[in-house]
């Protein structure tokens, strides 16, 4: 039997995140969360938190890195819920990477100036200031500095590495799996990506995966191999790796479009036009490498 009153809790819960960034700060999301009897739903708490997971991540995919900063306590707060559940888990593992996009969108929410007040405009329509790439770059690299790696990589990085070199991509990007998953090869995100390189249906299959009835994108060296070669096609596409990390996180179709609409050639040009998310993976993946590997993103062929 279903607890209405709970069910109400968590139904203003999933209200308060629709409507964005506002809803989120006007209810204290962690405060409901913790007061929910989670043991009273069964199935349909897991569809509910599959809602909620799929409304923040159309927060990443907003246009403003601050905008991020609203839901980190609600992120921090579901993460348990979720690693508390078997079925829930890879939806925990694909959360767990994103709770550092939440973290500095905090930090740069406090360091960027707010956008100048004219008489003319009303508060209500003024839009913040997207985070220039050199901040963010500057930024990733001091949240990272002192960061050990995740414990899978000791397992899986040199298991992969030979698999980058044989399709001809730098084999720093093995790295690649602890921005994307933590190196957890069951993650998967709200909108279906999957494995330790977060894969689309979509994508895997054009790059020779199946996804049904056994999805290979759960195997982590057929994830691996197929990651490598979507790499190595959008560096073909866009001659920078860059804009190729942007492809891989936005899709290739958007990059093209931004650059063509900008009359751009770099990500540097379009970078506070991309979707949230993209803004800080791409920086996120240069400061990972650095980290890892000591090597600069633009000094990789």
């Amino acid at each position: 039997m279903v607890n209405s009153r709970a069910m109400k809790r968590w139904l203003i819960l999933t209200v308060a995140l629709s409507a964005g960034s506002v809803g989120a700060q006007e209810i204290d999301l962690p405060q409901v969360l913790d007061s929910i009897d989670w043991s009273v739903f069964g199935e349909v708490d897991h569809a509910q938190v599959q809602a909620v997971c799929r409304q923040l991540q159309a927060t990443l995919q907003g246009d403003y890195v601050v905008d991020l900063a609203a839901v980190r306590d609600v992120a921090a707060a579901l993460l348990p819920v979720l690693e508390a559940h078997a079925d829930l888990q890879p939806y925990g593992a694909w959360l767990r990477t994103r709770l550092d996009y939440l973290a500095v969108a905090e930090e740069l929410r406090v360091t960027i100036p707010p956008p100048r007040m004219e008489l003319a405009v009303p508060p209500a329509e003024l839009t913040p200031l997207n985070p220039s790439p050199q901040q963010e770059r500057e930024i990733w690299v001091k949240k990272l500095e002192l960061r050990p790696p995740y414990p899978r990589a000791e397992t899986f990085v040199p298991r992969l590495k030979p698999i980058f070199a044989e399709e001809g991509v730098p084999t720093e990007f093995v790295w690649l799996a602890e921005v994307e998953s933590g190196f957890d090869p069951r993650a998967r995100s709200p909108v279906g990506a999957v494995g330790l390189y977060q894969l689309m249906p979509e994508t895997a299959k054009g790059l020779g995966l199946s996804v049904w009835p056994r999805d290979e994108r759960l195997d982590a060296e057929r994830n691996a191999r197929a990651a490598a070669r979507y790499l190595r096609q959008l560096q073909e596409k866009f001659g920078d790796w860059r804009l190729t990390l942007a492809a891989y996180n936005a899709g290739q179709g958007r990059v093209r479009r931004l650059l063509e609409r900008e009359g751009a050639r770099s990500f540097d040009e379009i970078a506070t036009k991309l979707p949230a998310e993209t803004q800080m993976y791409v920086p996120k993946v240069e400061a990972t490498l650095l980290r890892r590997e000591g090597v600069a993103l633009t000094a990789l062929n």
